[in-house]
């Protein structure tokens, strides 16, 4: 089946959020207010938060995020405390292969919101739905070694770590040669 034709839905829920993809006008400014108060803590693992954005140069990224949604490219969803309908943060399928089929996990949280579980909860939600819905044959997750909070997702979720790969990327920052650890979870 040609992945265009996959009715992908536009919202998903957990327990606690809801997962939504970045439609509505005005989502680059939630978006860049939580950039902008996670900054410090983003920029030492993101390449996109080298620099704070504006919030034009935000909505621009989420309304290309929404056109790759329609094209099946990724799908990257803007998370919602359901309760409050405060921002939270973001989780993508992307590096999509259609081929095999099957994508990368990426995601990022705002850190006020850090440490209660938001972010496993919603990547827990996006793999299932990624390996059940859409029939990923692999899910992948990979970070930096040393960025401890964020391998604890996939360890908390059953991927398993196939490897390290040493001096596989370059720092977010560009300054220095970093390794890849590299999870799974497979149908």
């Amino acid at each position: 089946m040609n992945p265009l034709l996959l009715d992908v839905p536009i919202q998903l829920e957990t327990e606690r959020l809801i997962l939504r993809a970045p439609l509505q006008t005005g989502d680059g400014k939630i978006v860049n207010q939580a950039i902008s108060e996670s900054f410090y803590e983003l920029k030492a693992w993101l390449p996109f938060a080298q620099e704070l954005p504006t919030v034009e140069e935000t909505e621009i990224n989420l309304r290309n995020a929404h056109i790759n949604f329609l094209k099946r490219e990724s799908f990257r969803f803007l998370i919602f405390e359901k309760e409050s309908n405060d921002f939270i943060g973001t989780t993508s399928l992307q590096g999509i292969d259609w081929d095999i089929p099957k994508c990368e996990i990426g995601y990022w949280i705002n850190t006020k919101f850090s440490g209660i579980g938001y972010m496993t909860e919603a990547v827990e939600k996006l793999a299932n739905f990624g390996l059940n819905y859409i029939k990923f044959k692999r899910i992948e997750i990979r970070c930096e070694s040393t960025n401890l909070k964020s391998r604890a997702i996939p360890e908390k979720l059953g991927f398993v770590l196939e490897g390290t790969l040493r001096n596989d990327d370059l720092s977010a920052d560009g300054s220095k040669l970093t390794d890849t650890c590299f999870y799974s979870i497979i149908k």
